[in-house]
């Protein structure tokens, strides 16, 4: 028997509509950052400037951090769908060969297999 070499329509139809649900999470969440930063920052502009001004910038660089990372995940994740569109999705991009489904059903916009990925961290 050849060797698998992409993923059956039916199957790369199950893994998008996981990276669906993960997007809709995802954006969820960048929303509620993107929320949360402007209402710090309507609450700084109508507090007196004082000792605890380091408390808000602090909070607001770590809302603004998590937000990056947010978009960061959209992004892997839309481009993980265009993989599949483009019926490449769930290949290793360093050996060709399939990543498992336990993998991409754990990281769905895993681009290296697991062997791949520790090579890499070596």
């Amino acid at each position: 028997m050849a060797k698998k070499t992409r993923y059956s329509d039916k199957e790369l139809e199950m893994f998008d509509k996981l990276l669906v649900q993960k997007l809709e999470k995802a954006n969820e969440e960048l929303d509620y950052y993107l929320n949360q930063i402007q209402e710090l920052a309507e609450r700084e502009e109508t507090k007196i400037k004082g000792l605890d001004d380091g408390n808000g910038t602090l909070e607001s660089e770590r809302l603004q951090s998590m937000a990056a990372r947010q978009r960061k995940l959209i992004q892997h994740l839309d481009n993980a769908r265009i993989r599949i569109k483009n019926k490449v999705y769930g290949v290793c991009r360093d050996s060709g060969t399939l990543i498992s489904k336990e993998r991409l059903k754990a990281v769905p916009h895993a681009t290296l297999s697991i062997q791949a990925k520790q090579k890499r961290t070596r």
